[in-house]
């Protein structure tokens, strides 16, 4: 039967593997909204939310890991205790990544629709001026010229 910690060692190191997926679809994510190809940009977030959702499935079973104390587990050796601290020191640097990116991304999404909402209001604009200038004026409209000569 395996050590507990040979559990959680497992279980840090598939988390690590999913958070680096996370942190390179993310930077497509930049990428993909610096081109603004909204198309796309759909797709890999639902590949994105497939991996948050297993990753999600880690973190509860990691929860009773987190109950423990550290230093009453047991480990086969002073290497693999070290090599899986490493990797959980690793993740919450990818998590951190992770964050300022999406941060980075939601700034960048929003001036994208600023931008495009303002386009749209001067599309909005240039159409109502152009149907103004299609039509006469109110008053030339309502006039009727009922004098006749002779």
């Amino acid at each position: 039967m395996p050590f507990d910690t040979e559990i959680l060692a497992d279980l840090i190191g598939r988390k690590h593997h999913l958070l680096s997926q996370v942190r390179q679809l993310g930077r497509k994510q930049l990428e993909l909204i610096e081109v603004n190809d909204l198309t796309q940009l759909l797709k890999l977030l639902a590949s994105k939310q497939k991996i948050l959702t297993e990753l999600q499935s880690i973190e509860r079973q990691l929860d009773p890991f987190r109950a423990q104390d550290p230093e009453t587990r047991i480990w086969r050796s002073a290497g693999d205790r070290d090599r899986c601290a490493r990797i959980a020191a690793e993740c919450e640097t990818l998590r951190t990544e992770i964050f300022e990116a999406e941060r980075t991304g939601e700034s960048r999404l929003a001036l994208r629709r600023d931008e495009a909402a303002l386009q749209l209001q001067g599309l909005h604009q240039a159409s109502q001026v152009r149907h103004a200038y299609a039509q006469p004026p109110q008053n030339e409209r309502r006039q009727l010229d009922l004098s006749s000569e002779g």
